[in-house]
């Protein structure tokens, strides 16, 4: 008996070192949490395999009960038995995959075991005896309303021991030698299946419960991560913002190397390599290209695929994902080591994780922002009405009229009442249609033309619909910007015209004045930052262009041509209308 509980042991500890192994896969560890029926064919895979196995290297005894320790049992005599590991292998797929897998299992591996014995009459019963244990494992010892539990020791122990019996009965009921083989094998496979089952479930709780730790140590730190960067974010995804989260990340992370880059440059590196991965200089790997053409996550876990153009590169290891802003790909997200045994699957997890939130982050500012503008056009447009200089103009124009035409001054009050309202609706909307955006431009022009009898004419020709859409104060503004800085001093001969038209899947819509033009220095400024002059703040034509952008594309910005002939300033949006094409052409001036 002590050379079989020998025997028995090795046969054990042969299964657990096997299952040492396993738990370090992680595909195995997903399959335990997982409640899908691909997952539960894998298990049943995994641990029938192991049954199988348990089978093959059994240990066989005679009818005299004498010992014969073959490397490979492929068959069995049909009056010897086997003394082996598999109800080990059917108890614990029943503990970690509940009752369909542990029945699964033992129905696979009593088949196989009457299989080594030739479907002699005898060794039926191997089979109702393993599927039986299987279930009865997976019944009594499986939470059915989660995933894996987690099992102490000594009730592992317990359950093995359990069902090790249940097989030992069996045994004594139908096998040929019944009592005379139970008494001489019964108590060293129970012991020793019952602690192999213990040290077999424990190997794998201790594993899951390290991935608990590690991701609860995790869900921390990107929790003081993305609560660190979202400050950054939300001001956009651009240099500055992105120089900053870098660092945030590697202070969080055991990562190498960080970088964040938009679809063409290298917004921020941190780490490693950052000798050549330089700020606002092209992306320099061909994984980044990649990824921005797909919107996949790729990981590359050698300097190969990564791709770097630098020969000396010292990074091995990346993850680089896509940060996906309104069904495109804005950017991306890349985390290096510089040794490629560092990059595990909770590496991927992570980064994967910490793009997603990113993304979020981005997609949120990028919201605000645009409200931000909306808000400030809001300003903009009120602070003309709030403004003295313009509201009093205003005011004293209608007052001075009123002594020479009263019908003409109720009309200019009531252009002025309509210039408000068109505020307050442009102000509450991000698109208005043609229809209400003229009105606001002829308000405005009615007043001021009143102030500056025969000095402007304004024509504004249009070949589209008035239910065609567009941000509002998009005319107007560009019609004042006009009207305040292209002419100068001169009292006469000063043209605007506006021309509003739908080429192909775009509508354009152009603003032409015959004035002194812009300077080359002052044109590469304007609608990228505020530019101040003696007739205002400069901040109109930044925002319209920022809310093209923001509201569209980065085609449609504002475009600026300029001669000493006069200036035209172009705009390029997505066409969208509510009704269908008219053509009419309407003089302003």
């Amino acid at each position: 008996m002590l050379y079989l509980t020998i025997l028995m042991t090795e046969r054990v500890g042969f299964v657990i070192i096997c299952a040492f192994l396993l738990v370090n896969i992680p595909a195995f560890r997903r399959c335990l949490f997982a409640q899908t029926l691909t997952a539960k064919l894998q298990l049943v895979v995994i641990f029938s395999l192991f049954a199988i196995m348990a089978n093959i290297t059994g240990i066989e005894i005679d009818p005299a009960n004498e010992l014969h320790n073959k490397v490979l049992l492929t068959a069995v005599s049909h009056d010897y038995s086997v003394v082996n590991a598999r109800i080990l292998a059917v108890t614990t797929a029943g503990i970690v995959g509940g009752p369909w897998v542990g029945g699964s299992v033992g129905l696979i591996a009593g088949l196989h075991r009457a299989f080594q014995a030739g479907f002699a009459s005898e060794a039926w019963f191997y089979i109702p005896s393993s599927t039986l244990i299987g279930l009865l494992s997976g019944y009594l010892y499986k939470d059915k309303n989660s995933s894996f539990t987690v099992m102490t020791p000594w009730r592992s122990f317990v359950v093995g021991l359990s069902m090790e019996s249940i097989q030992m009965i069996f045994v004594f009921l139908f096998s040929p030698t019944g009592w005379l083989l139970v008494r001489y094998i019964a108590v060293p496979m129970i012991l020793i299946s019952s602690l192999g089952t213990s040290i077999f479930i424990s190997i794998i709780t201790m594993y899951l419960r390290q991935e608990e730790e590690t991701r609860a140590t995790q869900t921390h730190s990107v929790l003081k991560l993305t609560n660190q960067t979202l400050p950054y974010f939300r001001n956009g995804l651009n240099v500055k913002s992105a120089q900053q989260v870098v660092r945030i990340i590697k202070k969080y992370t055991n990562f190498d190397a960080i970088s964040i880059t938009d679809r063409n440059t290298i917004l921020a590196h941190i780490g490693a390599g950052s000798d050549h991965h330089i700020s606002g200089e092209t992306m320099v790997t061909t994984l980044s290209d990649s990824v921005i053409q797909s919107g996949q996550v790729k990981v590359a876990r050698n300097a190969e695929e990564i791709g770097c153009s630098h020969i000396d590169c010292p990074l091995q290891a990346a993850i680089v994902v896509p940060l996906r802003v309104d069904d495109s790909v804005a950017g991306t997200l890349k985390m290096y080591y510089t040794d490629s045994w560092k990059l595990t699957p909770v590496e991927i997890q992570l980064a994967t994780g910490l793009g997603e939130i990113f993304a979020n982050q981005i997609a949120l500012g990028n919201a605000e922002m645009q409200a931000k503008l909306v808000r400030d056009a809001e300003i903009k447009s009120l602070q003309a009405q709030v403004n003295p200089h313009f509201f009093f103009n205003a005011i004293n124009t209608i007052s001075a009229m009123m002594r020479r035409d009263s019908d003409e001054a109720r009309q200019l009050l009531l252009q002025l009442s309509t210039y408000f309202r068109s505020n307050l609706i442009g102000a509450r909307e991000t698109q208005i249609t043609l229809a209400q955006e003229r009105q606001q431009v002829n308000a405005y022009l009615s007043l001021e033309m009143t102030r500056f009898p025969g000095k402007y004419d304004v024509q504004l020709h249009t070949t589209v619909s008035d239910d065609v859409l567009l941000p509002p104060f998009t005319i107007q503004v560009l019609v004042e910007n006009a009207l305040k800085h292209a002419f100068g001093e001169r009292k006469i001969g000063n043209y605007v015209i506006i021309d509003v038209y739908q080429q192909k899947d775009r509508l354009i819509i152009t603003v032409k004045d015959n004035g002194q033009g812009i300077s080359p220095d002052l044109i590469k400024r304007l609608g990228q930052q505020a530019v101040p002059s003696k007739h205002g703040s400069g901040t109109a034509l930044h925002n319209l262009n920022q809310r093209l952008i923001g509201l569209y594309d980065k085609k449609s910005g504002l475009h600026f041509t300029s001669s000493n002939q006069g200036t035209t300033v172009s705009i390029s949006i997505p066409f969208t209308k509510k009704g269908g094409q008219v053509n009419e052409s309407l003089n302003c001036g």
